[in-house]
């Protein structure tokens, strides 16, 4: 179990990502302390950001104060305006979340616990989390299971030590969750086999990879070296083998959308994907490829598609971690005033990307 006052899962903990955002819809329903200055603050302190191993997470601010922190005389974390106007249901969200954390159960279970219809529970959880209930609880055990593999003396002991009732079970949500299987995971993805091409493409040169499970990677840039560097740094641990004729086919398919093309939806929709990546992440992904060729969206628009409205920013974070460029589009997503914001592989890329997707089809 995770206590209250440890340390955040940066990946995973949605108290983090509310100090990150400052998100004032977050005030009164904890506060957070930090080690390295005796202080605590409510989530939407606009101090400086201190780093996720110096966090602790306290219910009140009494609570700090006996761990013997001092408030912030910045933003008053005691005060009553400190209590935003939906203070009731982040304080629910953080119950849930500290449930969750305990003992396992389902939603209908955590619900009667929290005395609240399963409805309300859902529809609150998703909003400020980004992911419901049941999905944190898989993507919190996976992550658990991450960490308890490099530990325990077995695969079997891992799994039990990180919550799962079953090997099976575990083995479900390693597979979902991080891509590999519990015993890949444990040799640190040694026995994985990873190939990929490198062709040329309008935008320079894309770089796919593939898994068993699918496409992996699709990397962009002008230097060939360059991408098969970034690559195998990435998956270090992994056999990497180049493959050009047996990634002929899918390459194909990447070129074509790195010019614009227009492919037909069951050829994307037969292109395997192995995406990795937290339940947020992939809640944002999946959204991304429901944007039609040719449109784009703003963060703010894509943030109420996924049910949370006011994590901009991390839908942000999201796209620009999204592993395989075009198939899933996050160049199709802009800021608010029509700018394009920021894009990993270069904004002229995006631009170009855009302004091929809005020639006509063939």
């Amino acid at each position: 179990m995770a206590p209250l006052n440890a340390a955040p899962d940066a990946t995973i903990d949605p108290r983090w990502r509310a100090v990150v955002e400052r998100d004032r819809q977050w005030d009164g329903s904890f506060v957070f302390a930090v080690t390295s200055t005796k202080i605590f603050c409510r989530p939407s302190c606009p101090s400086r950001r201190p780093r996720p191993e110096r966090v602790r997470f306290y219910a009140t601010g009494h609570d700090a104060r006996a761990a013997g922190f001092r408030s912030c005389k910045r933003c008053e974390p005691e005060s009553a305006s400190a209590a935003g106007s939906d203070a009731i249901h982040t304080t629910m969200v953080v119950r849930a979340i500290n449930r969750l954390e305990d003992e396992a159960m389902t939603v209908t279970q955590l619900a009667n616990a929290l005395e609240v219809s399963r409805a309300h529970l859902q529809r609150v959880f998703t909003r400020l989390v980004g992911c419901t209930p049941a999905e944190w609880q898989r993507a919190q055990r996976s992550e658990r299971l991450r960490a308890a593999l490099s530990t325990s003396a077995s695969v079997s002991s891992a799994a039990f030590n990180a919550g799962f009732d079953s090997l099976p079970s575990a083995y479900i949500a390693a597979s979902a969750h991080l891509g590999m299987s519990p015993g890949a995971l444990r040799r640190g993805a040694s026995g994985e086999t990873v190939f990929y091409s490198i062709v040329p493409c309008a935008l320079g040169f894309v770089l796919v990879a593939m898994t068993s499970r699918g496409v992996h990677r699709v990397l962009l840039g002008s230097d060939p070296l360059a991408l098969d560097a970034t690559l195998r740094a990435s998956l270090h641990a992994a056999d990497i083998v180049r493959d050009d004729a047996a990634l002929g086919d899918i390459s194909a398919t990447v070129v074509g959308l790195a010019s614009g093309a227009a492919l037909s939806q069951p050829l994307l929709n037969a292109l395997p994907l192995d995406l990795r990546g937290t339940a947020f992440q992939q809640r944002v992904w999946r959204e991304l490829q429901r944007i039609p060729r040719g449109e784009t969206i703003t963060y703010a628009e894509l943030a109420a598609r996924i049910g949370s409205p006011k994590a901009v920013r991390a839908v942000g974070t999201a796209c620009g971690a999204n592993p395989v460029a075009m198939v899933v589009p996050c160049h199709r997503v802009v800021r608010a005033d029509g700018s394009l914001g920021g894009y990993a592989w270069g904004v002229e890329r995006k631009e170009r990307l855009l302004r091929g997707e809005q020639l006509p089809t063939a």
